[in-house]
Protein backbone atom coordinates (compact mmCIF):
# COMPACT_ATOMS: atom_id res chain seq x y z
CA UNK A 1 0.00 0.00 0.00
CA UNK A 2 1.36 3.24 -0.71
CA UNK A 3 2.39 5.16 2.66
CA UNK A 4 0.24 8.30 2.67
CA UNK A 5 2.65 10.53 4.91
CA UNK A 6 6.20 10.59 4.20
CA UNK A 7 6.53 11.73 7.40
CA UNK A 8 4.74 8.98 9.02
CA UNK A 9 6.62 6.85 7.82
CA UNK A 10 10.18 7.74 8.93
CA UNK A 11 9.09 8.47 12.66
CA UNK A 12 10.46 4.96 13.63
CA UNK A 13 13.93 5.28 11.99
CA UNK A 14 13.64 8.87 13.04
CA UNK A 15 13.38 7.67 16.41
CA UNK A 16 15.96 5.31 15.93
CA UNK A 17 18.98 7.52 14.82
CA UNK A 18 17.75 9.56 17.94
CA UNK A 19 18.60 6.38 20.22
CA UNK A 20 21.95 5.51 18.18
CA UNK A 21 23.45 8.80 19.29
CA UNK A 22 22.13 8.16 22.77
CA UNK A 23 23.60 4.54 22.56
CA UNK A 24 26.83 6.22 21.68
CA UNK A 25 27.40 8.25 24.75
CA UNK A 26 26.04 5.43 27.11
CA UNK A 27 28.60 4.16 29.20
CA UNK A 28 26.83 0.94 30.59
CA UNK A 29 28.78 -0.80 33.52
CA UNK A 30 28.29 -4.02 31.75
CA UNK A 31 27.83 -5.71 28.94
CA UNK A 32 24.58 -7.44 30.76
CA UNK A 33 23.36 -4.07 31.22
CA UNK A 34 22.64 -2.98 27.57
CA UNK A 35 20.91 -6.55 27.12
CA UNK A 36 19.21 -6.94 30.48
CA UNK A 37 18.14 -2.98 30.69
CA UNK A 38 18.60 -1.00 27.46
CA UNK A 39 15.35 -0.01 26.00
CA UNK A 40 17.42 0.81 22.34
CA UNK A 41 19.11 -2.68 22.87
CA UNK A 42 15.39 -4.34 22.98
CA UNK A 43 13.84 -2.31 20.49
CA UNK A 44 16.75 -2.93 18.14
CA UNK A 45 16.48 -6.27 18.59
CA UNK A 46 12.88 -6.77 18.16
CA UNK A 47 13.19 -5.24 14.41
CA UNK A 48 15.57 -7.37 14.02
CA UNK A 49 13.38 -9.95 14.64
CA UNK A 50 10.46 -8.70 12.71
CA UNK A 51 12.23 -8.41 9.90
CA UNK A 52 12.54 -11.97 9.25
CA UNK A 53 8.84 -12.46 10.13
CA UNK A 54 7.65 -9.66 7.50
CA UNK A 55 9.56 -11.33 5.34
CA UNK A 56 7.58 -14.00 4.96
CA UNK A 57 5.55 -14.00 1.59
CA UNK A 58 2.29 -14.15 3.32
CA UNK A 59 2.71 -12.22 5.51
CA UNK A 60 0.00 -9.48 5.77
CA UNK A 61 -2.86 -12.68 5.45
CA UNK A 62 -0.95 -14.28 8.56
CA UNK A 63 -1.39 -11.03 10.64
CA UNK A 64 -4.90 -10.32 9.57
CA UNK A 65 -6.22 -13.97 10.09
CA UNK A 66 -4.21 -13.95 13.66
CA UNK A 67 -6.00 -10.62 14.64
CA UNK A 68 -9.40 -11.26 13.32
CA UNK A 69 -10.16 -13.29 16.53
CA UNK A 70 -11.40 -11.31 19.54
CA UNK A 71 -9.85 -13.67 22.93
CA UNK A 72 -6.71 -13.53 20.96
CA UNK A 73 -6.92 -9.27 20.57
CA UNK A 74 -8.31 -9.05 24.60
CA UNK A 75 -5.14 -11.24 24.94
CA UNK A 76 -3.07 -8.90 22.84
CA UNK A 77 -4.73 -5.87 24.87
CA UNK A 78 -3.63 -6.83 28.37
CA UNK A 79 -0.14 -7.66 27.37
CA UNK A 80 0.18 -4.22 26.53
CA UNK A 81 -0.54 -2.81 29.85
CA UNK A 82 1.57 -5.56 31.68
CA UNK A 83 3.46 -8.68 31.14
CA UNK A 84 1.54 -12.06 31.63
CA UNK A 85 2.25 -15.58 32.62
CA UNK A 86 0.25 -18.16 31.25
CA UNK A 87 -1.82 -18.78 34.44
CA UNK A 88 -2.19 -15.12 34.61
CA UNK A 89 -3.53 -14.92 31.25
CA UNK A 90 -5.61 -17.82 32.13
CA UNK A 91 -7.06 -16.01 34.81
CA UNK A 92 -7.84 -12.90 33.03
CA UNK A 93 -9.51 -15.01 30.24
CA UNK A 94 -11.64 -16.26 33.15
CA UNK A 95 -13.03 -12.52 34.00
CA UNK A 96 -14.77 -12.88 30.38
CA UNK A 97 -16.31 -15.96 30.79
CA UNK A 98 -13.51 -17.83 28.84
CA UNK A 99 -11.94 -21.18 30.35
CA UNK A 100 -9.37 -22.65 28.46
CA UNK A 101 -6.36 -25.00 29.71
CA UNK A 102 -2.62 -23.20 30.04
CA UNK A 103 -1.89 -25.32 26.79
CA UNK A 104 -4.59 -23.64 24.87
CA UNK A 105 -4.11 -20.61 25.76
CA UNK A 106 -0.38 -21.20 24.44
CA UNK A 107 -0.99 -22.73 21.38
CA UNK A 108 -4.06 -21.47 20.22
CA UNK A 109 -3.69 -17.96 20.95
CA UNK A 110 -0.15 -16.45 22.26
CA UNK A 111 1.81 -18.92 19.59
CA UNK A 112 -0.09 -16.98 16.68
CA UNK A 113 0.35 -13.71 18.44
CA UNK A 114 4.18 -14.47 18.46
CA UNK A 115 4.52 -15.73 15.01
CA UNK A 116 3.82 -12.40 13.73
CA UNK A 117 5.67 -10.48 16.09
CA UNK A 118 2.84 -8.96 18.09
CA UNK A 119 3.69 -10.79 21.42
CA UNK A 120 7.41 -12.00 23.26
CA UNK A 121 7.98 -14.25 26.02
CA UNK A 122 10.45 -13.05 28.26
CA UNK A 123 11.56 -15.70 31.49
CA UNK A 124 7.88 -17.15 31.27
CA UNK A 125 6.41 -13.45 30.83
CA UNK A 126 4.53 -12.57 27.62
CA UNK A 127 4.38 -8.97 26.73
CA UNK A 128 3.40 -7.19 23.88
CA UNK A 129 5.88 -5.99 21.62
CA UNK A 130 6.55 -2.28 20.00
CA UNK A 131 4.95 -3.56 17.15
CA UNK A 132 2.35 -5.31 19.06
CA UNK A 133 1.53 -1.96 20.75
CA UNK A 134 1.12 0.16 18.24
CA UNK A 135 -0.92 -2.51 16.06
CA UNK A 136 -3.46 -2.37 19.53
CA UNK A 137 -3.36 0.91 18.91
CA UNK A 138 -5.12 1.29 15.31
CA UNK A 139 -7.23 -1.27 15.82
CA UNK A 140 -8.86 0.17 18.84
CA UNK A 141 -10.19 2.46 16.05
CA UNK A 142 -12.40 -0.44 15.02
CA UNK A 143 -12.47 -3.28 17.33
CA UNK A 144 -15.42 -4.70 15.45
CA UNK A 145 -12.92 -6.04 12.91
CA UNK A 146 -11.30 -8.86 14.84
CA UNK A 147 -15.01 -10.57 14.28
CA UNK A 148 -16.71 -9.08 11.84
CA UNK A 149 -14.38 -10.72 8.69
CA UNK A 150 -13.87 -14.38 8.48
CA UNK A 151 -11.22 -15.86 9.79
CA UNK A 152 -8.65 -18.38 8.26
CA UNK A 153 -9.52 -16.71 4.75
CA UNK A 154 -7.34 -15.42 1.91
CA UNK A 155 -8.36 -11.99 3.00
CA UNK A 156 -10.29 -11.27 -0.01
CA UNK A 157 -12.62 -9.09 2.13
CA UNK A 158 -9.40 -7.17 2.96
CA UNK A 159 -7.92 -6.71 -0.22
CA UNK A 160 -11.23 -5.40 -2.22
CA UNK A 161 -12.13 -2.68 1.20
CA UNK A 162 -8.53 -1.10 0.01
CA UNK A 163 -9.16 -1.40 -3.53
CA UNK A 164 -12.77 0.55 -3.13
CA UNK A 165 -11.34 3.18 -1.20
CA UNK A 166 -10.16 4.62 -4.43
CA UNK A 167 -13.95 4.79 -5.68
CA UNK A 168 -16.52 2.55 -6.29
CA UNK A 169 -16.48 -0.93 -8.86
CA UNK A 170 -18.19 -3.23 -11.28
CA UNK A 171 -18.59 -6.76 -10.60
CA UNK A 172 -15.97 -6.96 -13.46
CA UNK A 173 -13.68 -4.81 -11.96
CA UNK A 174 -13.74 -6.62 -9.02
CA UNK A 175 -13.27 -10.03 -10.39
CA UNK A 176 -10.10 -8.67 -11.65
CA UNK A 177 -9.02 -7.63 -7.89
CA UNK A 178 -9.73 -10.72 -6.01
CA UNK A 179 -10.52 -14.43 -7.20
CA UNK A 180 -13.50 -14.51 -9.97
CA UNK A 181 -15.15 -17.66 -8.01
CA UNK A 182 -15.22 -16.29 -4.69
CA UNK A 183 -16.50 -12.74 -5.92
CA UNK A 184 -19.94 -12.81 -5.31
CA UNK A 185 -19.99 -15.21 -2.07
CA UNK A 186 -17.30 -11.56 -0.88
CA UNK A 187 -19.49 -9.01 -2.40
CA UNK A 188 -22.78 -10.91 -0.11
CA UNK A 189 -20.28 -11.25 3.15
CA UNK A 190 -19.59 -7.48 3.20
CA UNK A 191 -22.90 -6.08 1.84
CA UNK A 192 -24.42 -8.56 5.32
CA UNK A 193 -22.20 -6.90 7.37
CA UNK A 194 -23.00 -3.01 5.99
CA UNK A 195 -19.34 -2.74 4.75
CA UNK A 196 -20.34 -2.28 1.03
CA UNK A 197 -23.45 -0.96 -0.55
CA UNK A 198 -25.16 -0.59 -4.24
CA UNK A 199 -27.20 1.67 -5.85
CA UNK A 200 -31.33 1.03 -5.64
CA UNK A 201 -32.52 -0.53 -9.00
CA UNK A 202 -33.68 2.72 -10.05
CA UNK A 203 -30.59 4.59 -9.55
CA UNK A 204 -28.83 2.73 -12.30
CA UNK A 205 -31.53 2.48 -14.80
CA UNK A 206 -31.33 5.19 -16.86
CA UNK A 207 -33.76 6.58 -19.14
CA UNK A 208 -32.82 8.34 -22.98
CA UNK A 209 -34.23 10.00 -25.59
CA UNK A 210 -34.58 8.38 -28.98
CA UNK A 211 -33.50 9.92 -32.13
CA UNK A 212 -37.42 9.90 -33.60
CA UNK A 213 -39.00 13.88 -34.09
CA UNK A 214 -40.94 14.75 -30.94
CA UNK A 215 -43.23 16.99 -33.11
CA UNK A 216 -44.76 14.20 -34.67
CA UNK A 217 -46.49 13.00 -31.44
CA UNK A 218 -48.95 14.73 -29.45
CA UNK A 219 -48.22 15.54 -25.73
CA UNK A 220 -50.12 15.90 -22.42
CA UNK A 221 -48.71 18.80 -20.88
CA UNK A 222 -47.01 16.37 -18.02
CA UNK A 223 -45.52 13.80 -20.59
CA UNK A 224 -43.91 17.09 -22.45
CA UNK A 225 -42.61 18.44 -18.99
CA UNK A 226 -41.20 14.62 -18.54
CA UNK A 227 -39.82 14.36 -22.09
CA UNK A 228 -37.94 17.91 -22.16
CA UNK A 229 -36.44 16.97 -18.40
CA UNK A 230 -34.69 14.01 -19.72
CA UNK A 231 -30.94 15.23 -20.67
CA UNK A 232 -29.03 14.08 -23.70
CA UNK A 233 -26.84 11.93 -21.50
CA UNK A 234 -29.65 10.18 -19.50
CA UNK A 235 -30.97 10.25 -16.32
CA UNK A 236 -32.15 7.95 -13.63
CA UNK A 237 -35.91 7.69 -12.50
CA UNK A 238 -35.37 9.24 -9.23
CA UNK A 239 -33.02 12.27 -10.45
CA UNK A 240 -36.42 13.11 -13.26
CA UNK A 241 -39.05 12.54 -10.83
CA UNK A 242 -36.61 15.38 -8.21
CA UNK A 243 -36.54 17.72 -11.02
CA UNK A 244 -40.04 17.07 -12.52
CA UNK A 245 -41.66 17.62 -9.14
CA UNK A 246 -43.00 14.33 -9.62
CA UNK A 247 -43.47 11.27 -7.29
CA UNK A 248 -41.39 7.96 -8.55
CA UNK A 249 -44.93 6.56 -9.36
CA UNK A 250 -46.29 9.11 -11.44
CA UNK A 251 -42.47 9.30 -13.62
CA UNK A 252 -42.62 5.90 -14.28
CA UNK A 253 -46.55 6.30 -15.91
CA UNK A 254 -45.28 8.98 -18.17
CA UNK A 255 -41.99 7.46 -19.12
CA UNK A 256 -44.10 4.20 -19.68
CA UNK A 257 -46.67 6.77 -22.49
CA UNK A 258 -43.71 8.07 -23.64
CA UNK A 259 -41.73 4.15 -24.61
CA UNK A 260 -45.10 3.71 -26.19
CA UNK A 261 -44.48 6.46 -27.94
CA UNK A 262 -41.10 5.50 -29.08
CA UNK A 263 -39.96 8.56 -27.38
CA UNK A 264 -37.63 7.44 -24.64
CA UNK A 265 -35.10 3.98 -24.48
CA UNK A 266 -33.66 2.58 -21.09
CA UNK A 267 -30.31 1.51 -20.72
CA UNK A 268 -28.83 -0.03 -17.75
CA UNK A 269 -25.85 1.46 -16.13
CA UNK A 270 -23.16 -1.23 -14.57
CA UNK A 271 -24.27 -2.06 -10.83
CA UNK A 272 -21.60 -0.14 -9.42
CA UNK A 273 -20.34 -1.59 -5.29
CA UNK A 274 -18.90 1.45 -3.22
CA UNK A 275 -17.97 1.18 0.60
CA UNK A 276 -20.42 2.40 3.04
CA UNK A 277 -19.54 4.90 5.86
CA UNK A 278 -18.60 1.51 8.05
CA UNK A 279 -16.52 0.16 5.45
CA UNK A 280 -14.84 3.44 4.84
CA UNK A 281 -13.81 3.45 8.34
CA UNK A 282 -12.52 -0.14 8.67
CA UNK A 283 -10.80 0.36 4.98
CA UNK A 284 -9.15 3.46 7.08
CA UNK A 285 -7.57 0.92 9.35
CA UNK A 286 -7.21 -1.54 7.33
CA UNK A 287 -4.43 1.17 5.45
CA UNK A 288 -3.09 1.92 8.18
CA UNK A 289 -1.90 -1.19 9.71
CA UNK A 290 -0.12 -1.32 6.06
CA UNK A 291 1.55 1.63 6.96
CA UNK A 292 2.62 0.26 10.20
CA UNK A 293 4.10 -2.65 8.31
CA UNK A 294 5.67 -0.87 5.83
CA UNK A 295 7.24 1.76 8.37
CA UNK A 296 8.44 -1.40 10.78
CA UNK A 297 9.95 -3.00 7.77
CA UNK A 298 11.87 0.43 6.68
CA UNK A 299 13.00 0.83 10.27
CA UNK A 300 14.22 -2.89 10.10
CA UNK A 301 15.89 -2.42 7.05
CA UNK A 302 18.06 0.78 8.99
CA UNK A 303 19.18 -1.82 12.01
CA UNK A 304 20.21 -4.58 9.19
CA UNK A 305 22.23 -1.67 6.83
CA UNK A 306 23.74 -0.64 10.46
CA UNK A 307 24.48 -4.11 11.54
CA UNK A 308 26.02 -4.71 8.13
CA UNK A 309 28.64 -1.97 8.78
CA UNK A 310 29.80 -2.80 11.75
Amino acid sequence: MPIKNSKKKNDLTDLLTNLDTECKNCAPTSPLECIGQCHIYKLKNELRQLRHIISRPNFMKELFNTIKNKTRFHILQSTVKSKYLVNQIQQELKKTGHTHSQNTIDTEYMHPLMQVGLTNKTREEYYATNFGNRLTKLLCNFPEYCTILSAHSKCYEETLLLALTAGPKTFEDIQEIISPKSTSRILKRLRDVNLIETPKERNYIFFFKTKRDPNKETFTLTEKKVYEAISPEGISVGKLAKKTGLSIRRTYKYLHGLKGKKLVFIRKAPKMYGLTVKGEKLSFVLDELYQLVEETWSSSQHIFNADSTT
